[in-house]
């Protein structure tokens, strides 16, 4: 199955993972899962749809799409680690990764609710 997600790559979202990540089970299909649940949940936090399809994604400028593909592939990230944290050397290791990507999206949702940031992101 091809990738769905429109924010975030597959190889992003798996890079985030870390190594101890189920494979089996956190395969293609669920990872799309994941990337739609996140999309959506980006959108309602933000009040606004940012991407319909991958060339609506294309035409934002830089800026703006990698931090939306940063906030998606975090948030996938803690999706897939909380699932079976039982890969990692140890459950602190999960965490760690877990709020990594949580402290990083909670600061990319900020910075695209920011009007500042949103102008100067338009600007760039």
């Amino acid at each position: 199955m091809a990738h769905e997600g429109i924010y975030a790559t597959f190889e992003e979202c798996i890079v985030k993972m870390g190594n101890g990540y189920d494979s089996v089970t956190i395969d293609e299909d669920r990872i799309n899962e994941f990337c739609l649940q996140a999309e959506s949940y980006i959108n309602v936090l933000c009040r606004k749809v940012f991407a319909v399809d991958a060339a609506a994604f294309a035409a934002l400028n830089a800026g703006k799409k990698y931090i939306l593909s940063e906030a998606a592939s975090n948030l996938v990230a803690i999706y897939a680690v909380q699932y079976d944290t039982s890969g990692y050397h140890s459950v602190r290791e999960a965490e760690n990764i877990i709020n990594v990507c949580w402290q990083r999206f909670n600061q990319c949702i900020k910075l695209l609710n920011a009007e500042g940031s949103i102008d100067f992101i338009t600007n760039a």
